[in-house]
Order: C-alpha cells, then sequence, then structure tokens
C-alpha cells in the first residue's frame, strides 16, 4: 500500500506521525510524495484554532479531489473533539482520535477491503495511560523529538486541548531511556523532550517529575544535548529548577508560554500565574544557567483586552526581553469558554495589535543576537541549504552560519566551537575555533 502523510500541528504531532510511519514500513507499506499515486491518504489533525480545523478539513477535500480512489484517513485532535460534527461529513473514509493513532493503519486495510466508512473515536477514561508509539529510525535531522507526556488538565478558557488530548499521562523512565538510546544509537546528539502539557510529566506516577525524566536522558553517553518543548511556569519551583541545573547537558534554552502580559488577561484566560511570578521564574532561569535564552508564545486580542490590557502586556514583554516570541491574533475555538465571552475584539484590531507586538519582540530579538557577539559557543550544524554557510544552532538555540571554506564540506551533525562575530536580522555569523576543523 502506498501512502500520502500530511501534519499539521506541533511536535507533539509530527512525533507520531513519525512513529505511524515507521509501523507502516515495518508492515511493507510505502510512503509516496505524490498524492495522485496514493492508495490512501493520512491526515494528521490539529484543532487548536478553528483555522486549524479548517485547514485539515481542506486538506482532506483537496486529497479526495486528486485522487478519488484513495482512502483518506483524517486522525488526531480534530476527530477527537468534534467527533459529532464528523457524522454528516463526506470528506474522509477513516477518523481516528488521540486514543490508539497507531491502528489507522489497521482501519484503512479494513477500510480498502470493505469500502465501508470507519470512526474510531474512543473517549478518554480516568485510567488510560500513556500510549507507546516509538520513533527510533536515523534521519537528516540533528535534532530528534521525544514525546514523554500526553493530556493537559489545566482548562485555559481559550483552549480545547483537553478535550482532544485527555488527562496527563506520562511515559515510564523506562521507555524513555530505551528510545532514547536508540535515537542515539542512529547518530543524534541533541534530543528535544515534548509534551502536551510537559511540565505535567510525572503528575500521574509516583515521585517523579520532568527532571527525572531530563536526568536519565542526561546519563546517555552519546547525547551531548537535551532541550525542553514548551513549559508552563507554574511548574517549574525553585527544586525543580535546581534539579533540571544539575542535569549539566541540559541546554539553557526556554520555551515559557506566556500568552498575555496583564493579568487581568490571565485571569481571564485561566493561566495559574501572576506576571510578577512569571517574571521572578525568568530572573532565576537566568540566574542558572548562563547566557541562557527565554522564547514564548504571545496572544492578542483576547476577549475584552482594551487598550489599555494590551499596552500592558506590552511593557511586560519589552520588560522580560524574550530572545524571540510566536506572536497570534485570538481565535475563536468552539467548544471552549472564551468562544461565549463578551468584548471580542474585531479582527482589524486584533490584526494592529499583533503588528505591533511583533515590532517589539522583534526588537528585543534583535537585541539579543547583538548580546551574543564575542561569545564562544559550541554549535551542533545541521544539513546544509545552499553553498555559502554552513548552519547550526548554540545550546540557547542562537542561529549560527559560518562561511564555508570548502563548499564540499559536510559539517552535518558535527559539532565545534564557534566565536560569535556579527549579529544579523535572523541569526549570527561566526567563525569556527576549533583545532580540529
Amino acid at each position: 500500500m502506498n501512502i500520502y502523510y500530511i501534519n499539521f500541528g506541533c511536535k507533539v504531532n509530527a512525533y507520531e506521525l513519525e512513529a505511524i510511519k515507521e509501523l507502516a514500513e515495518s508492515l511493507g507499506h510505502s510512503e509516496v510524495s505524490d498524492v495522485s499515486l496514493a492508495d490512501a491518504v493520512i491526515i494528521n489533525s490539529c484543532t487548536v484554532t478553528g483555522e486549524a480545523s479548517r485547514k485539515c478539513k481542506n486538506a482532506a477535500k483537496s486529497a479526495r479531489l486528486h485522487n478519488k480512489n484513495a482512502c483518506v484517513a483524517i486522525i488526531g485532535c480534530f476527530p477527537q473533539a468534534f467527533k459529532q460534527s464528523l457524522l454528516s461529513q463526506g470528506y474522509f473514509d477513516v477518523a481516528v482520535g488521540t486514543k490508539n493513532k497507531a491502528s489507522v493503519i489497521n482501519y484503512i486495510e479494513q477500510f480498502l477491503k470493505t469500502r465501508k466508512r470507519i470512526i474510531a473515536v474512543d473517549e478518554f477514561a480516568p485510567s488510560d495511560t500513556f500510549e507507546q508509539m516509538r520513533v527510533c529510525r536515523s534521519d537528516s535531522k540533528t535534532r530528534a523529538v521525544l514525546k514523554i507526556e500526553d493530556g493537559c488538565n489545566m482548562f485555559c478558557s481559550y483552549c480545547i486541548i483537553p478535550f482532544a488530548r485527555g488527562r496527563v499521562r506520562s511515559r515510564s523512565l523506562e521507555e524513555i531511556k530505551s528510545e532514547a538510546i536508540k535515537l542515539a544509537d542512529h547518530g543524534h546528539k541533541e534530543i528535544v523532550l515534548v509534551g502536551i502539557n510537559l511540565c505535567c510529566y510525572g503528575k500521574d506516577l509516583q515521585n517523579t517529575t520532568l527532571a527525572d525524566a531530563v536526568r536519565v536522558v542526561n546519563d546517555i553517553p552519546q547525547i551531548e544535548r537535551i532541550r525542553l518543548g514548551s513549559i508552563e511556569p507554574e511548574m517549574l519551583d525553585d527544586n525543580e529548577i535546581a534539579k533540571l541545573k544539575g542535569c549539566e547537558k541540559l541546554c539553557g534554552h526556554f520555551h515559557l508560554s506566556l500568552q498575555s502580559g496583564c493579568d487581568k488577561t490571565l485571569k481571564a484566560m485561566n493561566r495559574r500565574y501572576t506576571t510578577k511570578q512569571y517574571k521572578t521564574l525568568v530572573k532565576k532561569l537566568r540566574a542558572e544557567f548562563e547566557n541562557a535564552s527565554i522564547t514564548t508564545d504571545i496572544m492578542v486580542g483576547f476577549p475584552g483586552e482594551t487598550d489599555e490590557d494590551f499596552n500592558q502586556s506590552l511593557e511586560f514583554v519589552k520588560d522580560i526581553s524574550f530572545a524571540s516570541a510566536h506572536i497570534f491574533p485570538y481565535s475563536v475555538r468552539e467548544g471552549t469558554k472564551a468562544a461565549g465571552m463578551p468584548g471580542q475584539v474585531s479582527p482589524e484590531i486584533k490584526k494592529q495589535r499583533t503588528a505591533k507586538m511583533k515590532e517589539i519582540t522583534d526588537a528585543c530579538k534583535n537585541e539579543f543576537l547583538r548580546s551574543q557577539v564575542s561569545k564562544l559557543q559550541r554549535v551542533i550544524f545541521e544539513r546544509d541549504e545552499g553553498l555559502d554557510y554552513h548552519r547550526g544552532h548554540t545550546e540557547n538555540y542562537t542561529p549560527v552560519r559560518v562561511p564555508k571554506i570548502d563548499i564540499q564540506s559536510n559539517l552535518h551533525k558535527k559539532s565545534f566551537c564557534v566565536r560569535i562575530v556579527e549579529a544579523r536580522d535572523d541569526f549570527c555569523l561566526g567563525e569556527i575555533e576549533d583545532d580540529k576543523y
């Protein structure tokens, strides 16, 4: 069977689709790069916003248009959160939720035999445990993603994810270590630990926290670096920070989800921290991890956000001075509390606020890049693009480019000490100072 894959959404989604690809290949199926050649199309969906759901549906409709005979399967968060809305739709043949995603291969095989639609979306139960999905093969990427947690218990007022992913479920330390060793054996020097709510790792296990998961990867000799996916600021107390600091391979790069720099808006979002607590955490991380970079997500135009609220958020962002930030306008998400809140902000004001916030965060990013000039950093190089530069990232995730001395040279997955000599708009220029180069 030839399969065409489409992925939407976060790093967790990307990891899960890679695991499905590996499973399909082990069963004798092949990936194709042209939808017209496929016997099946698997669309790994995202539903974090209404726009994300729309893109997933459009992808399914497009697949059907370009290949009328293929089985179109839509899996993941969208069918899990909106099962009832699927029943009357005709753009797919198989729908599988976020439980037992890997079973999609079996359902596709069943559909191709019977041509009878299959909707396999099971509800979550309190007894559910972490679904084991493995990604073990080598690929062209320097960094390997390793999923260690699923689900969320927080119920932010704008977010559908607890309904799409269920409650927190953590992977065992033994399983984390086993997969990390296989990834290291395939040449990956850098591991990124990810989850739906990563800092909740271990809440369903006994006496286990995120730092314990970092430690088991830290102790694998072939691994040089460990990164964390997006983390929630209220989950990192002093004890956890101290334990993380003790993992010497953990990179000083922390993506702390902010959402808003206004306490009134944070409360309306049902976020569990204040701007004062957030700022205190940033100070601690910068004190403990030398030359740390702090990145974030910021939402603008949340229902009820006034000009004064937005300006408070703007000033807070200036004060923190993030290394980089993802700015996005609030999007109404059916099924969430925020969708029915008064004071919905107009699209035009959202657009203006997005542009203004991006202007500030871009200035902060440029300031951070300039602060790296003259520093000596270890860079792990990635696959080259073009002929002029070697590309890579420092421990704090500063993007670095080094002019090629020999255009035939290949530094992919190799690490060198690099002196940062210049800051550009989106990256730094460097010179390799390693004697062995």
